[in-house]
């Protein structure tokens, strides 16, 4: 059995689109004890994400622990300071301001654990450019994303409407997603093949 420790509708979306057959399941982990716990120990904002991702897959093995699980997450960094998700649209605001015109970085971290042990990891990181944007651009922009502003880190998505603040983009699609797809099914492959059939 696999097991995605996310109820995040992309990732969902992102591994029923490669055929993967799976539960998600929400991994119930206090992501800012986490965070703090591990910035106060010298992380940055790479490590968090491999941190992150290895939490929530440990959350939901005690609970299945015969599954493979998934574990996920996302962080993104300014420089050494750390972005969450915006809290409502002025928010939003704030941060798209904080970020125009500066190239911050998307780490997404990914774990595989079985039996509440860590079988295989990986981290990826996309930099990401935004353009100096007039504050009419931005609003424009938050009203077409509307409530799907807040889902995401920055506060933009860059499958919507968010990709018209953008200037220049290096890195994977799937880790600006927050999904390391690529990597995850080459480890599926090497640990769990048979987990990789595909659906009739």
């Amino acid at each position: 059995m696999l097991i995605l420790a996310s109820t995040s509708q992309t990732r969902k979306a992102l591994m029923e689109k490669a055929g993967l057959v799976f539960m998600a399941i929400a991994p119930e982990v206090d992501e800012r004890a986490v965070e703090a716990r591990a910035l106060g120990e010298g992380a940055d904002g790479r490590d968090l994400a491999g941190l992150l991702a290895r939490a929530k897959a440990e959350a939901v093995s005690r609970r299945y622990p015969d599954a493979l699980v998934i574990g996920a997450d996302q962080t993104l960094s300014l420089g050494t300071e750390l972005l969450h998700k915006p809290v409502d649209r002025e928010d939003a605001a704030r941060q798209l301001d904080h970020l125009a015109g500066k190239t911050h970085r998307l780490h997404a971290g990914i774990a595989l654990v079985r039996e509440e042990r860590l079988v295989w990891s990986d981290l990826q990181t996309a930099e990401l450019s935004m353009r100096a944007f007039s504050p009419a651009e931005r609003d424009a922009v938050l009203d077409l994303e509307g409530e799907a502003a807040l889902s995401s880190v920055g506060g933009y998505r860059l499958e919507g409407p968010s990709i018209r603040l953008f200037e220049a983009i290096t890195g994977d699609y799937f880790t600006i997603l927050g999904l390391p797809l690529l990597p995850l099914i080459a480890a599926l492959r090497d640990i769990a093949p048979d987990l990789l059939s595909l659906k009739a």
